[in-house]
């Protein structure tokens, strides 16, 4: 456990702070070759032969699940058993410091036999997933996919699992006829969404800060801050020098974590979206709150590995500026396993609007600024010290309170996941249990029902703790008509977070009082077909299974009776999920140049209709609407979030004229 722990935090932290690279981005150090080597019997072996990069190592299939290793993935619907992987040649043996355990790897060059049976008639496609590392570089697992066709004699061919052009498929993607700086009626358009997008994402970042800045794990770092600048404070004007720098260190740190996102895939207006809507990076970051929260409920103490901390706090002892900006970094990895849930969701969160690069390094800059000041000013008067609360009993009911949250975010990811990948475990109602559960627990643990034995309830409660457990209690209570299959089930306040009303328990027997029931098609070639046929025009929704603002759309505006009934009778409506991870046929994939020039492989349904919206609308966000016509004339610009329901309802009329 402690191994599987130290390799989750040691991943964590390299992704945030941008030594994982996203895949076919910045790195990619091997070069891999396919070969037939052994069939007979239904019996294949293979062999990938890697290439190396001066300098980088890659990790041997022998590597176990707790660390970084070389596995091999098979898609859906392909039928393989006696799977085997092992190295073939020498591979290098020694310990990792960073991994702090013996680890086997390639240099230079190294092959992987792959051995599987499997029967005739079949194609087999898949991808050998690796993991690279050079000095405290890691990799994430790389995809190099590879097909593999048997005939009916059971003969076996490599086919290359590269994808081509299509001249069909580029139409499908581009649509001269659509040219949105020039629509029919020039009303509606997004331009002042994304100031009011930067500046929400910008006071979310404060409000991480400020949260982060009373964790467990972060306030003990205070008397160690003051401690620092007393030794140092021997000249007024340095001191405020030394203060400054200090907090403009932190605020650095955090805004440095963006920095790699602006350099993937130019070109590719959707990879940032396919990041954070990654189901397994979801399910990832649902790990780290599961193992955050399990250490404050008490069961285990976590943190980095001591090498990492203890060489980061040595540097304080360097010169003035050197020793103050290691200060800084002592903080932010000896509060990570308190602030990295934070900017998990930080990072996850504004990843998936237009320019997530951007929003990104606003986010964090509003964490930074939030956790920099208030330590600044620390290291400036160390008499405020004295002001503060002493940890104390406090202190375990803030870890308990914060674990019962990461529970929930924890549901929130996996929920992501889900919705994205369709897999059917959590339904909206699912959800709701299992956070009235966590609310009900929240709200008994601070009335002293339930209790830690770490953490006896105090002989008293306080105020401030009864009116905590009583917004819990209250807020459990608001969820359960969630459950249930009513009008009631549609809760306004809290629309975006649970999945959507129509991933539900009840399917499509269930109330249509809180959601749109009009003609909704997925596909836009049918939408054109239906909509000349009924003389109607087309409600074009670009939306996504994790898209918050998207559920809130549809729960708060569309259901407003003259939206709905304008939506209904009106429009064919158009839904088009950017996020659906769906694979398309193998006949129906493509290699798409786009009009910067870059190659965006098309190969789920998601790629098809995020590279469609990015062509056509030059936008990224969702949710974004259009309206067209049966001809694909555009009739106003498009509009984003809208959740003025007389300002969505004006512009729908709008596209009826």
């Amino acid at each position: 456990m402690k191994r599987s722990v130290q390799f989750l935090l040691i991943g964590c932290l390299t992704l945030l702070f941008g030594n994982i690279q996203a895949q076919d981005s910045l790195v990619n150090p091997a070069k891999w070759n396919f070969k037939i080597v052994k069939w007979e019997q239904g019996h294949y072996t293979i062999a990938a032969t890697a290439s190396i990069d001066n300098g980088w190592g890659v990790f041997a299939p022998e590597m176990s699940d707790d660390f970084p290793n070389t596995r091999v993935a098979f898609d859906s619907g392909v039928t393989v058993s006696n799977l085997q992987l092992k190295s073939e040649g020498n591979t290098v043996k020694e310990k990792n410091s960073l991994l702090e355990a013996d680890v086997q790897y390639f240099k230079s060059n190294g092959t992987v036999l792959l051995s599987f049976d499997a029967a005739p008639n079949t194609l087999i496609k898949g991808a050998l997933k690796y993991m690279a590392f050079k000095a405290d570089n890691f990799t994430n697992p790389i995809d190099v996919p590879f097909k593999i066709k048997i005939d009916a004699s059971g003969a076996a061919t490599l086919v290359s699992a590269e994808l081509a052009g299509s001249t069909s498929g580029a139409a499908r993607i581009k649509r001269n006829a659509i040219d949105v700086d020039h629509p029919t009626y020039d009303v509606g358009g997004t331009g002042a969404e994304g100031k009011k997008s930067l500046w929400s994402i910008f006071l979310l970042g404060i409000a991480g800060g400020l949260l982060a800045l009373v964790m467990p794990c972060t306030f003990p770092m205070i008397p160690m801050t003051v401690s620092f600048f007393t030794k140092k404070a021997t000249d007024p004007k340095k001191g405020i020098r030394n203060a400054f720098l200090y907090g403009f260190f932190i605020f650095l740190i955090y805004v440095i974590i963006s920095v790699p996102f602006y350099f993937l895939e130019a070109g590719n207006a959707a990879i940032l979206n396919n990041i954070a809507t990654n189901a397994w990076l979801n399910l990832f970051f649902a790990a780290i709150f599961l193992v955050f929260a399990l250490s404050f409920f008490g069961l285990y103490e976590i943190g980095l590995p001591s090498s990492i901390a203890n060489k980061v706090d040595s540097k304080g002892d360097m010169g003035s500026i050197g020793g103050i900006f290691f200060m800084a970094m002592t903080l932010a990895i000896v509060s990570f396993s308190c602030t990295g849930p934070i900017l998990g969701t930080l990072l996850v969160g504004a990843l998936t609007d237009n320019g997530g690069a951007i929003q990104l390094t606003v986010a964090l800059a509003g964490f930074g600024i939030a956790l920099g000041l208030p330590f600044g000013l620390f290291a400036l008067f160390p008499r405020f010290l004295n002001s503060l609360p002493r940890s104390g009993s406090w202190m375990n009911t803030v870890k308990i309170v914060f674990a019962f949250i990461e529970l929930a975010l924890m549901i929130k990811f996996i929920s992501n996941a889900d919705l994205v990948e369709h897999w059917g475990i959590l339904k909206r109602e699912t959800f709701f249990a299992i956070w009235i559960a966590i609310a009900l627990a929240t709200s008994l643990y601070l009335f002293g029902v339930l209790k830690f034995s770490y953490d006896p309830p105090p002989p008293k409660l306080s105020l401030g703790r009864k009116i905590l457990a009583t917004i819990f209690l209250i807020f459990a209570l608001y969820m359960v008509p969630g459950l249930t299959n009513t009008k009631y089930a549609n809760l306004s306040l809290i629309s975006g977070f649970p999945p959507p009303l129509s991933y539900s328990w009840y399917g499509k027997k269930g109330t249509t009082e809180g959601r749109v029931e009009p003609q909704v098609v997925n596909d836009y070639e049918a939408a054109l077909a239906l909509a000349k046929k009924e003389n109607k025009r087309i409600l074009i929704d670009f939306t996504g299974w994790a898209c918050v603002n998207c559920r809130k759309m549809e729960e708060n505006v569309w259901t407003d009776p003259e939206v709905k009934e304008i939506i209904e009778k009106k429009y064919i409506l158009l839904s088009l999920y950017v996020d659906d991870r769906r694979v398309l046929k193998d006949e129906d994939q493509f290699l798409y140049t786009n009009t910067e020039g870059a190659k965006v492989p098309i190969k789920t349904v998601g790629d098809l209709y995020s590279t469609f919206q990015s062509e056509n609308f030059k936008n990224a966000s969702q949710p974004l609407y259009a309206v067209i016509t049966a001809d694909e004339n555009l009739i106003t610009k498009p509009v984003g979030y809208t959740p003025n329901v007389k300002e969505y309802k004006a512009w729908l009329e709008q596209g009826l004229k």
